[in-house]
């Protein structure tokens, strides 16, 4: 799942990042209120981590602005902690209030929990052909067969799956997983889609992921045809 962190302190930005990117989710980071805003208005996002004060634009003028198109979760991580504050921001439109200084395992969790309330209302199961992704369990099913993934891998597996039938650059997905720019030497993307097809295509039919020369990877059912 991909989250976006608007936050100025550059110390708290890494620190956030680091942390959710090793849980498994795809960070994208600003650090000024118009920045973010552009973020959550042009992409889209599962869930938004902002603080309230920030340089441009605060973050309750983000949601204000925010909520007039997006239902994106967004949950509050300030300093700010008196209860108008708190009131003054779920009013507003924000989901959930966590004051700093915090634990990350209960800032994961609160995460957690607002990701499993916004999906609530759709399938938190993903299928394509008989392969299955359990987004909150964050488990992969194969024939009814449970298929172990890093959360790399488990990233890299949604991606493909949620945007099946399109073709991916290698540059969007090195962006999308890992949050890099992709160079023409490295092999970071073609290493993990060769993992991925090891544990969930290559001892299975039908084939789903598929390479398309001189293009990137597609996740799609094609009967009658193998993996190239």
């Amino acid at each position: 799942m991909k989250l976006l962190i608007v936050e100025d302190e550059d110390k708290t930005r890494t620190y956030l990042k680091q942390g959710l990117t090793e849980a498994g989710f795809v960070c994208d980071c600003a650090a000024d209120g118009v920045s973010g805003l552009h973020h959550l208005q042009t992409q889209a996002y599962d869930l938004a981590i902002l603080d309230v004060m920030l340089p441009g634009m605060n973050g309750w003028a983000i949601v204000q602005e925010l909520r007039k198109t997006h239902r994106t979760p967004v949950l509050f991580l300030t300093a700010r902690d008196d209860v108008d504050c708190r009131v003054k921001g779920l009013e507003l439109g924000a989901d959930d209030y966590l004051a700093k200084p915090f634990d990350f395992v209960e800032l994961l969790a609160r995460v957690r929990s607002l990701l499993r309330r916004g999906q609530a209302g759709e399938s938190p199961i993903l299928r394509v052909a008989n392969l299955e992704l359990d987004l909150v369990r964050r488990k992969a099913k194969r024939q009814g067969k449970t298929i172990l993934l890093t959360a790399k891998e488990f990233s890299l597996l949604w991606l493909l799956m949620r945007r099946q039938g399109e073709i991916l650059p290698r540059s969007l997905i090195a962006s999308q997983v890992w949050d890099i720019n992709f160079e023409s030497d490295t092999n970071v993307v073609d290493a993990a889609i060769r993992r991925v097809r090891a544990k969930v295509d290559d001892s299975y039919e039908p084939k789903l992921i598929h390479t398309v020369r001189g293009m990137g990877y597609v996740l799609e059912q094609r009967d009658g045809f193998s993996n190239p």
